[in-house]
């Protein structure tokens, strides 16, 4: 038995002292990563919820109508989601430098990671939109209320549930995305995995990063799980 335990001791002596030692670059990757997860997610909501009023309200079925306006929309919005996230990370890489300077880095990461989530989240909030009754919508209008009133108290009030839910949809694919992100420089857990996990050959580096990612998938869906029991 003591043998035992001497052998995991000497095996898991040299995991311990890694992780010690690589300890202040896993924190720092791990806040490059929350850093990515939260600013991108929260420029996709507003560009997405821009993209999802416009829908909403040009749509056929929609407040103003206007089917060209709408089909235009559309097709953008379904063009920029049929890119698969690693080729849009290097397609836009010229846009990515106007806009900070640099394609290294968390920073450069936000911008690709903005631009591949926005016109999801614009699909998932009109798809919350659409779920509202139309009969209170129109209860709203009988009584007067403008455009501008039914969409911020009619519409949102009675799709933020759901788009609370959506947000933690679109956070953890974002936290997938600023992975992969990492592969190509863009800094994080993913960056960290690929330097010790891949090319070092430390696979225990890569299970430490899979560990944290997986409970930042849980931390977000708690978080979200929580405001949509509060609001409803």
């Amino acid at each position: 038995m003591n043998e035992i335990m001497n052998g995991l001791a000497a095996w898991a002596a040299p995991l311990w002292e890694r992780l010690l030692d690589k300890m202040p670059e896993i924190l720092a990757a791990t806040w490059e990563t929350v850093d990515m997860v939260l600013l991108s997610t929260l420029f996709s909501m507003i560009l997405g919820f821009l993209l999802a009023i416009l829908m909403i309200v040009t749509n056929p079925i929609g407040l103003r109508p206007c089917r060209s306006v709408y089909q235009v929309v559309d097709f953008v919005v379904n063009l920029l989601r049929s890119f698969p996230f690693i080729i849009l990370l290097i397609a836009i890489i010229p846009f990515t430098r106007m806009l900070v300077g640099t394609t290294i880095g968390s920073a450069a990461a936000i911008v690709p990671l903005t631009v591949a989530a926005a016109p999801f989240v614009a699909r998932l909030i009109e798809t919350c939109f659409l779920e509202v009754d139309r009969g209170v919508i129109e209860a709203a209008r009988s009584f007067g209320a403008s455009d501008m009133q039914i969409i911020f108290r009619v519409l949102i009030p009675e799709a933020l549930p759901s788009i609370v839910l959506n947000v933690a949809v679109v956070a953890i694919t974002l936290l997938g995305y600023s992975a992969m992100a990492g592969t190509v420089g863009g800094g994080g857990l993913g960056d960290l995995a690929v330097k010790y996990g891949y090319n070092r050959f430390q696979p225990d580096i890569m299970v430490y990063s899979v560990i944290i990612l997986c409970g930042l998938v849980l931390v977000i869906q708690g978080i979200c799980n929580f405001l949509y029991k509060m609001l409803r």
